[in-house]
């Protein structure tokens, strides 16, 4: 609502120094003197009818009742007239009481409370108080509260990584049911937790953790004997390469082992089995000789199984391709000077188009150096909607453009990489990228850029060569 009503970049621009506080009357500066002259909070809005346009306090309740619907129906513009007529003849400016009012019809849309403002701030500043000084507990945190939040898992670890925390994978001796932090010299390590391999129960998890209580595993077998697990269950296990970090077991090797047991033997071979157990030595086989997977077809799995990977990034595998279509890093690209055209490619992790942008899409991309965030403008949309929306690598030229330390790059012309990526797991099989709930593709379609959504307000600031509108989830 606040950035609708062209609220948000006067009060930066105002807090910045960028631009000069003006009160054209002392009462308003009463009512809005904490936010530079900018209303931003439904009170201020209430304030301002009744201080400077004769409101009455249930004339003015009706508006605040106008404004809490968070959709967009009309209700304030019932009072267009009364609030411009009043604050004109209490000597205000036409023009400036015409702007006032359209900064609260922004409300319509949605609008806060202060109250409201102040408790996403406080738990915004938490939130980043634990993640700046605690990044190893707020990443353990927010993958043991899955599902939920804007980003994917594989975003969550890969940014915990790059902030100097250490991930552990998923193991049958280490891991618990949730993610779990492990000592180490200089913090805490994160340990993925077996919550992480998809398919796997909290039951059955729980019936592994138990069975080890008095010693680790030593082969899947023991695991089977031990725990009671099915083994359809230690086969998502070996698929999400579980047995690798404590019993060095590949998953191929492990799938292998796993190729031995059946949840219900024959009952003449378990009995002579549970009489000869303890009096029977055992007769060493050679471990047979299995072709080890691709470090690629390794990713692929990883994403297939678990959800994200702790080896290289997909796009690793191939920046010699990118690189023979003159395709930079996305580091390399957002780190060019501003109006420079530029050529990124990477995996797509957000795609959005809030009510508020008038039918701009916002793109977010990542390669193994970083994310990159691209503006789609209406008329690209439609013309390559079949790339925007069911892409999972994009190639993109573009032109940088810089507002400060955001950085964007506006997309002229898109290709579609899935045939590369698709050569990661050398079977050509799709890549299995996970989406969050920041992607509204993916979470319920993007809304067509034709049909703008009724809730639309004049947006200023977001203009072919100036782009300061940051997406959001919706």
């Amino acid at each position: 609502g606040p950035i609708q009503g062209d609220m948000v970049h006067p009060y930066l621009r105002r807090r910045e120094g960028r631009e000069p506080v003006v009160y054209p009357r002392p009462e308003l500066e009463k009512v809005l003197g904490k936010t530079l002259g900018v209303p931003l909070f439904q009170e201020q809005a209430m304030r301002v009818a009744i201080e400077c346009a004769g409101f009455t306090a249930s004339e003015a309740d009706q508006l605040r009742r106008a404004m809490a619907t968070f959709k967009f129906t009309g209700g304030v513009s019932h009072f267009k007239d009364k609030l411009i007529r009043g604050m004109v003849e209490r000597g205000y400016a036409p023009d400036f009481a015409d702007r006032t009012f359209s900064q609260l019809e922004g409300f319509g849309s949605y609008g806060f409370p202060e109250s409201h403002a102040a408790s996403f701030a406080l738990i915004a500043y938490a939130s980043s108080w634990l993640k700046c000084h605690h990044p190893d507990v707020f990443c353990a945190a927010l993958l043991n509260a899955q599902p939920m939040g804007f980003y994917a898992p594989a975003q969550i670890v890969r940014d915990a990584r790059e902030h100097g925390v250490e991930v552990r994978p998923v193991c049958v001796n280490a891991s618990r049911w949730d993610c779990s932090l492990e000592p180490t010299r200089e913090g805490f390590a994160v340990r993925l937790g077996l919550r992480m391999v998809r398919g796997l129960s909290n039951g059955e998890a729980a019936r592994l953790v138990a069975a080890r209580e008095d010693r680790a595993f030593t082969s899947p077998d023991d695991i089977w004997r031990r725990a009671g697990v099915p083994v359809s269950s230690l086969v998502k296990l070996a698929e999400a390469d579980a047995f690798r970090p404590s019993l060095a077991l590949e998953r191929r090797e492990a799938l292998w082992a796993l190729k031995a047991l059946r949840d219900n033997p024959l009952p003449l071979f378990a009995a002579a089995d549970e009489r000869d157990q303890t009096h029977r030595p055992e007769v060493p086989e050679p471990p047979p000789s299995l072709r080890a997977m691709t470090p690629g077809r390794d990713v692929v799995e990883d994403y297939n199984h678990i959800g994200l990977t702790l080896r290289d990034h997909p796009l690793t595998f191939l920046r010699h391709a990118l690189e023979r279509r003159h395709v930079m890093t996305c580091a390399d690209g957002t780190a060019m000077r501003d109006r420079r055209l530029t050529r990124v490619a990477g995996l797509v992790l957000v795609r959005q188009k809030p009510g508020s942008a008038k039918g701009v899409m916002f793109i977010t991309i990542e390669d193994e150096t970083g994310v990159a965030n691209l503006v789609i403008w209406p008329r690209l949309y439609e013309e390559q909607r079949r790339i925007v929306l069911g892409s999972s690598l994009l190639i993109v030229d573009g032109k940088v453009q810089k507002e400060g330390e955001v950085v964007h790059i506006v997309a002229t012309r898109l290709y579609d990489g899935a045939g590369l990526l698709a050569s990661v797991g050398d079977h050509g099989d799709a890549f299995p990228l996970p989406h969050g709930r920041g992607d509204e593709v993916r979470r319920s379609g993007a809304p067509d850029a034709r049909r703008p959504r009724a809730r639309d307000i004049y947006i200023p600031d977001l203009s072919l060569d100036a782009v300061k509108v940051k997406s959001r989830s919706r």
